[in-house]
């Protein structure tokens, strides 16, 4: 049975608020977000917004979420599909850096507003996280099969971090020598 008008116009409408919740929590911040303020950027009532999510922090726990799910989806499929491990790190380095170019709101409200999301979704959110980084340290195991755990598990995140932070940065760059400098600063310091 395929799917309804009405059920994909109710999945393009969510994603719209995760789109313009992003948006505006990366501008604002979550508390400085009322739902009228996210339903008017979508073109609906703040009411209107609780026939998609049961409150903001739902929203956010969404997006998030969400977005962390997308993840670890992505580094297995990048992982399935490549063969040695040092064409798979550059897959995952291109994949990441992807990521971040198209995303830059929700990694500042990763960021900024973790801290808002409920235990239950925050401690959701924190194990799809490690199991990306689990995805990664795999990787960088098979290309550094003496080095030890943990400190491959920094290399990881400290990639991360080098890439997570430069969109914001380099927002009046163009995006395809933004995505060549990173990709080649993430693997120097990956394979070093």
């Amino acid at each position: 049975m395929g799917v309804t008008t009405r059920e994909r116009a109710k999945a393009q409408r969510r994603s719209a608020l995760l789109h313009a919740a992003a948006a505006l929590f990366a501008e604002r911040g979550f508390e400085r977000v009322s739902l009228e303020d996210l339903g008017a950027a979508v073109g609906i009532s703040g009411p209107a917004v609780y026939r998609h999510f049961a409150s903001k922090q739902a929203v956010l726990a969404a997006l998030l979420i969400d977005v962390s799910r997308e993840l670890v989806d992505g580094a297995d499929a990048v992982i399935s599909e490549s063969t040695d491990a040092a064409s798979t790190l550059r897959a995952l380095i291109a994949f990441h850096v992807e990521f971040a170019l198209t995303n830059p709101d929700v990694i500042v409200v990763q960021d900024r507003d973790l801290g808002s999301l409920a235990p239950i979704d925050r401690d959701l959110m924190r194990s799809l996280q490690r199991g990306y980084i689990d995805a990664w340290v795999g990787v960088l195991t098979r290309i550094h099969p003496s080095t030890a755990v943990p400190e491959l598990r920094i290399r990881a995140r400290a990639t991360f971090g080098l890439i997570n932070s430069t969109p914001h940065s380099a927002r009046t760059s163009s995006k395809s020598s933004v995505r060549t400098l990173l990709e080649s600063m993430a693997e120097a310091a990956l394979t070093v």
